[in-house]
């Protein structure tokens, strides 16, 4: 224990510090006694923690793949299309085989995913109501959407809160946006950048690319080199034209920092397709 000092034998266990992985204690009365001691030494290495969880790859983009062709759903939004029956978000690819299949058939237009008929406009609100009491997440992300473009903030804001919490990472995004521009809650940098963290660690590829704006503000220009990196490998096309300019002008940016950038960008374009 690095408080009392006693080992950890028999019967006596010793757990981690809750925020680092340097110390260990034998009872939350020693954690608490060593605090003034180990702070400092904690607070550097939960940082480090923070950081290597933050500029790793994501190993996907937060749309994740297509539920039918399992290929990556690109990231214009334009390119899909979200079913009212089952809330899966499917690309147009597929959603235009199962047109072509239906048409050649003749067979009665359904869902491409759950294969269900085509509901009406109150069939849908229904269906909706069912994923949000069910706690899917994309489903009351999307209720949260609808809420926002109604000029309905806090409505939006209690919506991308329970998405979040549950796991959505536009959820994340867009509290990020919420608390940057004071929509319906009060302006909190410090939230901002706490939700735009998760949206990027969660790999959505826009939060990315504005963390790395966020840091080359802040003077911090190694720091969103590797954010732009990042966002650039997950098929964001600004951080590869913002790389290209910096390697222009000699800022930073070598060559193979930049083919290796541009060969991940556009192998992300490509498995899109």
């Amino acid at each position: 224990c690095a408080s009392c000092g006693i080992a950890e034998v028999d019967e006596v266990k010793l757990k981690e510090c809750s925020d680092c992985d340097l110390v260990k204690y034998c009872s939350d009365e020693c954690m608490q006694d060593h605090k003034s001691q180990h702070e400092e030494a904690c607070k550097k290495r939960a940082a480090e923690f923070r950081d290597e969880l933050l500029f790793m790859f994501p190993e996907s983009t937060h749309l994740g793949d297509c539920p039918i062709c399992m290929l990556p759903l690109p990231l214009d939004l334009k390119k899909s299309t979200t079913m009212a029956c089952c809330s899966k978000l499917i690309c147009y690819g597929c959603d235009y085989a199962n047109e072509i299949r239906e048409a050649e058939g003749k067979l009665q237009h359904k869902c491409a995913f759950c294969r269900e008929p085509t509901p009406t406009k109150e069939e849908a609100d229904k269906y909706q109501k069912k994923r949000i009491e069910a706690n899917d997440p994309y489903a009351i992300y999307r209720k949260g959407a609808e809420q926002y473009k109604k000029g309905d903030y806090y409505g939006a804001f209690e919506y991308y809160t329970k998405a979040a919490e549950l796991g959505d990472i536009a959820a994340h995004f867009e509290l990020s946006h919420m608390y940057g521009d004071g929509d319906g809650v009060e302006k909190d940098m410090g939230k901002e950048i706490y939700h735009r963290e998760l949206a990027a660690i969660g790999g959505h590829p826009t939060a990315r690319y504005n963390l790395g704006c966020h840091e080359w503000k802040n003077r911090n220009p190694e720091r969103a080199v590797k954010h732009w990196f990042i966002a650039a490998a997950q098929g964001r096309d600004e951080s590869i034209e913002l790389l290209l300019a910096m390697y222009k002008d000699g800022v930073l940016v070598i060559k193979d920092i930049l083919a290796a950038a541009l060969r991940e960008h556009q192998a992300a374009v490509d498995a899109t397709k």
